[in-house]
């Protein structure tokens, strides 16, 4: 990369970590990065903060691993830690049901913190430049040929390229309960926001998704004695992962649907289905057992579901695990090729219960989800309408089927605003569209060039700034993987590198010309 370029990475979460793994591990010249990151948080993100160990990721660690090309990058650096804390190796976070290890949030959080570092190290010893600013951009402009910040404590910034990586937002206040007692609006941290819960009130749990999963838990491990509610509209959990099983995609590989996608602008659903019906051929896998799994989940219990999903954890079928690959590493390829109005159903109708497949609870959690519900203290409910706080104290929760009922506290696990968009980053969106540089995507967050993840406006992609992450996924679909930042962060570093060169080559030829 040509000397002293600036590159400025608004968020300083895991995706940051990503991309300054991928530029530290390019071989360049000199330049400078500046991280922008106003909480606490800088590396681990709201993820991976500082909690109880009872939570976990939901993946492998050849699945959490930021650096590209090295699925074992985070395996050995938890190897590592075992052998410097003289814990015995490979125990933490294990899973004996699924034969593989989930790493407690935790510590998956000291690793990125290690690995930033390491990477800025690297950067340090190549001449670069690195500053850490501890506050948010709230502006941004284009001036001269470079992108210009502003800060919220009003300073002025100039780069040559920008990164948004403000990751994803704090759960949404459906029912407009913020300030009422007894309601959590975030429960991160859980270690600290679940001391407010005594041993014997009655929980509502609103959301069904990964984040509820956490709470419920964070609670059984702390003692809790109370019932548990967990309540959502659609009543879709997680799925349970299955034992890690190793195979090759055949048909819908990365390579594949890239050089598809750029062969050709459009897919119908037809040759999708025929594309991923022969992958499933090649791997002897039952692909209508996956599509009664996608298009079924609405008609059966939450609880069975999560029984029989249990009972399919050493399933040696490969359906589920093919789609549990083939969604994040080919999804941002294929999704834009499909027409808006196939984007518009399968969001509409599939999009939850893709994603509750594609992002799946480990078997352990299943488990105790299970033991609880078998034990009585945990109900499931579906159909959700309403949550109200009572005059007395505690909430009223409303549902279509089973009536309604008086519950002591509420934490909200609801999902982030479906604008893809955080609510701190909302200033800063503002400006960039007001400015020119970035475009509301209508599925959510903003539109970006699909093989370089440039900020795009009427079609045309801005070279000096980038997106990474759900700030994306309008565009791409599957944005929040680690799989996926560490590829996208492949893409940036990429286009950043081919503009600086040909920028350099082109004032080069202008000087000589003028000479």
């Amino acid at each position: 990369m040509p000397s002293a370029i600036s590159i400025a990475v608004i968020g300083g979460g895991a995706s940051a970590v990503c991309l300054i793994d991928a530029l530290a591990q390019r071989e360049t010249g000199p330049g400078s990065l500046t991280v922008f990151e106003p909480s606490p948080h800088l590396w681990r993100g709201r993820a991976y903060q500082s909690d109880t160990a009872t939570l976990r990721v939901n993946a492998t660690p050849d699945d959490m691993s930021v650096r590209h090309g090295d699925p074992r990058h985070f395996e050995r650096w938890l190897i590592t830690r075992d052998r410097v804390l003289g814990l015995p190796e490979g125990v933490a976070g294990l899973d004996h049901q699924a034969g593989a290890r989930f790493a407690p949030r935790t510590e998956y959080g000291e690793y990125l913190e290690q690995t930033a570092h390491a990477a800025l190290a690297k950067l340090r010893l190549r001449g670069w430049r690195v500053d850490l600013v501890s506050e948010a951009v709230t502006a941004a402009n284009q001036a001269a040929g470079r992108v210009m910040l502003r800060t919220g404590a009003g300073r002025v910034r100039a780069f040559d390229y920008a990164v948004l990586c403000v990751g994803g937002d704090s759960p949404k206040d459906v029912y407009g309960l913020r300030g009422a007692p007894g309601f959590l609006a975030d429960p991160y941290p859980i270690v600290q926001k679940l001391q407010e819960v005594a041993p014997d009130q009655h929980v509502a749990v609103i959301g069904s998704g990964l984040t509820s999963v956490d709470i419920i838990i964070s609670l059984a491990a702390r003692g809790h004695r109370g019932r548990i509610s967990l309540l959502s509209r659609r009543g879709i959990l997680p799925g349970v992962r299955q034992r890690p099983v190793h195979f090759e995609l055949k048909h819908v590989t990365p390579v594949r649907m890239q050089q598809l996608s750029r062969r050709q602008t459009s897919m119908r659903v037809q040759d999708l289905t025929e594309l991923i019906g022969a992958e499933f051929d090649e791997a002897g896998a039952d692909l209508r057992e996956v599509v009664s799994e996608v298009t079924g989940a609405y008609r059966e219990a939450p609880v069975e579901r999560l029984r029989r999903q249990m009972a399919a954890v050493d399933s040696p079928d490969l359906g589920l695990r093919i789609l549990q690959r083939a969604v994040p590493d080919t999804g941002p390829d294929i999704w834009p090729l499909l027409s808006e109005r196939d984007r518009v159903e399968l969001l509409r109708t599939h999009y939850r219960t893709i994603m509750s497949l594609c992002c799946p609870m480990p078997p352990s959690s299943a488990g105790e989800l299970l033991r609880l519900a078998d034990d009585g203290q945990l109900a499931i409910y579906s159909g959700l309408q309403q949550v109200s706080p009572r005059s007395d104290g505690g909430f009223t929760i409303e549902t279509a089927e089973d009536g309604d009922f008086p519950v002591d506290v509420v934490i909200n696990a609801v999902n982030a605003s479906e604008g893809k968009i955080p609510t701190s980053a909302a200033p800063l969106v503002n400006s960039l569209v007001a400015n020119r540089l970035a475009a509301r995507h209508p599925h959510g967050g903003l539109y970006i060039a699909r093989t370089t993840s440039r900020l795009t406006v009427d079609g045309r992609p801005e070279p000096r700034c980038y997106a990474l992450g759900n700030i994306a996924a309008g565009t791409l679909f599957f944005t929040f993987g680690i799989p996926s930042l560490v590829d996208r962060s492949q893409d940036i570093v990429r286009a950043i590198h081919a503009h600086a060169e040909r920028f350099q080559t082109l004032r080069t030829e202008h000087v000589l010309q003028h000479a």
